[in-house]
């Protein structure tokens, strides 16, 4: 029989100031995440890149199997080799695979197969989703909801790196299998998201694009929007 399961005391986060307060300072620090395509070469410290990966690593995950790795890249040569896989693919994207409704919509964003902020940036965080339970060696598969528990844990991630002022990007370049060889991570570890990560430049542009207002996003209970 298994052992009866242990509780602890919950030790509950409470900001320092009232809580719609420090919503609002949150929202209004997220709402200004952008996917930056142009970094500095301002080095980013390791500290400061374990911190917002912990950070990643507090997501909750179905049965808390925690199915993710988060691979951090500074190697030059590495980034290079990341680079020219990540641009082969997209160039077989980008002139057969897309369809021309998908390069439409990507128009507006300025994209294409060239990929220079993957070596630009002073780290790559490359997210693996571990599709077994690595500490059952005996276990095939043991892990649930992996893709939204690793999906929540890179909302984390993006987040908390907006929170330390760094500029971000989500990559997926499809397939990926090739950050599985170059990164030589074991067969049961899949790609998941490639995440370039620092400052941004100083002349840093962004596409002038907007986000869906308060009123298009949430509903209030039923669809016709009736509290009764």
């Amino acid at each position: 029989m298994a052992a009866a399961p242990q509780f602890i005391p919950y030790d509950h986060w409470k900001p320092d100031e009232p809580p719609l307060n420090a919503a609002q300072r949150f929202q209004q620090c997220v709402s200004k995440r952008r996917t930056v395509r142009h970094f500095s070469n301002r080095p980013v410290p390791k500290e400061l890149i374990e911190s917002i990966i912990a950070a990643a690593g507090s997501a909750p995950s179905g049965a808390n199997k925690q199915p993710w790795r988060f691979v951090a890249i500074d190697d030059p040569e590495v980034k290079r080799e990341i680079r020219d896989g990540a641009e082969a693919e997209e160039q077989l994207f980008y002139d057969q695979r897309a369809p021309e409704r998908w390069l439409g919509d990507l128009h507006q964003l300025g994209t294409d197969a060239h990929k220079p902020h993957l070596e630009d940036a002073p780290w790559l965080i490359a997210v693996f989703k571990l599709m077994q339970d690595e500490y059952d060696n005996n276990l095939s598969g043991g892990v649930y909801y992996v893709n939204e528990s690793v999906g929540i844990a890179c909302g984390l991630l993006l987040a908390a790196a907006q929170h330390a002022g760094l500029a971000t990007l989500t990559h997926t370049p499809s397939p990926m299998q090739f950050l599985c060889q170059i990164l030589q991570r074991p067969a049961y570890e899949r790609p998941f998201l490639l995440i370039p990560v620092g400052w941004p430049a100083d002349d840093c542009m962004v596409p002038d694009i907007t986000r869906k207002p308060l009123d298009e996003i949430m509903a209030h209970n039923r669809s016709g929007g009736s509290s009764t």
